[in-house]
């Protein structure tokens, strides 16, 4: 590829970068996205061999094209939701290049736009969009030593159970991937601890109705604000086996031991916050909380919605719940693997512009950065609460694009000007 010239550059072909690609072609502006691998490369590779979407068909997808062939109330499987990108792509004529990384960006000397070096040459653009969404590194808590006899893989890297060595295995992170994690391994027939952090926990329907049309009627994916205590707060909600409320206390009667937040490790031994029973209870309030706002719209709007007791019956704690380990040696507990479902950094080093803070982290306002020209696309709260989800982040896309459109014309109106003085 020799040197290019394009008005906007979008790294990345996941969901942000194919919906950035459709608004920006309904807008008429010219674009490129620019994708490492192939197109929703990080559902294929980067996932357990058993993940399904945690919403339905009918709700985790684009507005302008459903599942093909599939039920609208299950969820398809993690190839499923790979082939509907790219068929998504497919449909609107997305222009992405595959197999082309972007290796830096930074801005032109003395003029407008920006340098972007690539595998494959060099790129000019007035714009670029970083659309590579929130899960580019894998978290691990400095606690357990490489050197240590124990196999240790994050949940990015798990695919299956014969992965892992013989013996029992401790979970840490008791978010949907954790949770998920944990159960399937159960059913493997490995004996499993799980380390469970603060958490929210939404039944996965009531009355007749999935989780995520209740956050939508209730005006929770809208909101716009997180609470800075809520920072670290998860959310634990499966699609597995049709779709299931994670409830702990029930795959704590099933085998699972369950712990609270792993916090420290020395001598073999695994230390514990007693934060357990709180967590646990936490995660039910949660539930009740949204039951009782259901019922409140339910009877606010006059429907007939069946009733449903049984989801606010609760499991008695189990006894490592009531009397929680606190330190767990992991050789006497025959542990010799952990999965470490503890989520993702964001790694934006080839961004060589002022639109990081000391930590490497965005600076924007709703995906527009402190350096004019440069965007963001498919963080979490971006702009409310479903921004990362697949409908949010194309929501998020035309906004952006907006914004995109809005600075051409001031460009192009200052160049005319320009052009009329000479």
């Amino acid at each position: 590829m020799l040197t290019k010239k394009i008005d906007t550059l979008v790294v990345g072909a996941g969901q942000a970068g194919i919906a950035m690609s459709e608004h920006l072609s309904n807008s008429n502006i010219p674009h490129l996205v620019l994708e490492r691998s192939r197109i929703a490369e990080r559902w294929r590779s980067e996932r357990w061999d058993t993940l399904v979407a945690n919403g339905p068909a009918w709700h985790d997808r684009f507005p302008n094209m459903e599942f093909p062939d599939f039920d609208p109330n299950g969820f398809p499987n993690k190839e499923q939701v790979a082939d509907y990108f790219v068929a998504y792509a497919d449909m609107i004529k997305a222009p992405i290049i595959c197999g082309v990384e972007v290796l830096e960006v930074k801005r032109n000397d003395g003029r407008p736009g920006f340098r972007v070096e690539t595998s494959d040459g060099v790129i000019e653009a007035n714009n670029v969009v970083a659309a590579t969404g929130p899960f580019q590194c894998p978290l691990i808590p400095d606690l357990v030593p490489e050197n240590e006899a124990i196999t240790q893989i994050h949940s990015k890297d798990y695919h299956n159970p014969e992965q892992l060595p013989e013996g029992a295995v401790l979970v840490v992170g008791a978010g949907s991937s954790g949770a998920q994690i944990a159960d399937e391994l159960l059913l493997a027939g490995k004996s499993i601890y799980l380390s469970v952090g603060p958490h929210d926990l939404p039944p996965r329907s009531y009355r007749g109705r999935d989780f995520v049309w209740w956050l939508g009627v209730l005006g929770k994916w809208e909101a716009t604000t997180r609470d800075p205590e809520m920072e670290h707060v998860t959310i634990a909600v499966s699609g597995a086996h049709g779709g299931h409320t994670v409830d702990f206390r029930r795959l704590a009667g099933q085998g699972i031991t369950l712990l609270g937040r792993t916090q420290s490790f020395k001598n073999n031994v695994m230390g514990f916050a007693s934060d357990l029973t709180k967590n646990i209870a936490s995660g039910n309030a949660y539930t009740l909380s949204l039951l009782d706002q259901a019922d409140a719209y339910v009877i606010r709007n006059g429907l007939d919605f069946p009733e449903e007791p049984e989801a606010r019956k609760v499991l008695p704690d189990p006894k490592c719940v009531t009397n929680p380990i606190l330190e767990l040696n992991l050789k006497e507990a025959g542990i010799n693997s952990i999965v470490w479902a503890t989520g993702f950094d964001v790694d934006y080093s080839w961004l060589k512009v002022d639109a990081l803070d000391e930590k490497g982290k965005p600076k924007h306002e709703r995906g527009i950065s402190g350096e004019s020209g440069v965007y963001f696309l498919g963080l979490p709260w971006q702009s409310r609460r479903g921004s990362s989800f697949i409908w949010g982040v194309w929501e998020d896309a035309k906004f952006l694009t907006d914004q995109i459109a809005l600075r051409r014309n001031y460009l192009d109106f200052d160049a005319s000007e320009s052009a009329s003085k000479l």
